[in-house]
């Protein structure tokens, strides 16, 4: 039998560099699913956002979790001066 995934707890996620920021849209029952299609199409092409949840409500309305990495840069200049 195939081992079981491995579950990682938040403080090896962190440790791994694993941070993220989160947006969330609301998406009203009169907007077309052509239109949030191509509006999420939008935010993950030019603002690098990515699908992280969906939710449906029952009157129609959509609630939805986009999430990026957060990229830190590390500051090589005082590792050229030391």
């Amino acid at each position: 039998m195939a081992e079981a995934a491995k579950r990682t707890n938040r403080s090896d996620w962190l440790a791994q560099g694993g941070q993220y920021e989160y947006r969330v849209l609301t998406i009203g029952r009169a907007t077309s699913r052509n239109d949030a299609r191509r509006m999420l199409t939008e935010e993950a092409e030019y603002g690098r956002w990515e699908l992280a949840r969906t939710r449906l409500y029952a009157g129609g309305d959509r609630k939805v979790w986009l999430r990026r990495r957060i990229i830190r840069v590390r500051s090589t200049l005082t590792d050229a001066l030391g």
